[in-house]
């Protein structure tokens, strides 16, 4: 344990389109990264999906890998619900705030699927810590 408190001194945000379908919660199949911690630690404070084109009721999966990709653990899973875009129907949009989502080094990575073969931006916000 450190003497010194660690802050957040950076922002820094990922940002990965993901489309390709994944149904898998076990770690295999297609998985984009979104961010990668920086070597003292990134603190993730929220993650948004966000669709750009019409969907079907589905699933955005975020995984963690701690070994640079090789490995991927479920983490979390955000619902996308069904929706039409147009000119008076919004894109599905979903938000999730965590309080002690860190990625510990330069070798954990934020990863994302989708389980619809749908086109969605997946975007981390966050902060390099010191």
């Amino acid at each position: 344990m450190s003497a010194t408190p660690t802050f957040v001194s950076t922002p820094r945000n990922g940002i990965a389109n993901v489309s390709s379908a994944n149904t898998n919660r076990d770690g295999s199949g297609s998985i984009t990264s979104v961010i990668t911690g920086a070597s003292a630690g990134t603190k993730i404070t929220e993650v948004i999906a966000q669709a750009a084109v019409t969907t079907t009721a589905g699933m955005v999966r975020l995984f963690i890998s701690l070994d640079s990709g090789s490995t991927w653990k479920l983490f979390d899973e955000l619902p996308i619900a069904a929706a039409t875009v147009s000119a008076s129907v919004a894109a599905t949009r979903v938000s999730k705030t965590y309080s002690n989502l860190i990625l510990e080094d330069a070798t954990t990575q934020l990863g994302a699927t989708t389980h619809n073969s749908e086109s969605i931006y997946v975007i981390a916000l966050g902060g390099d810590l010191t």
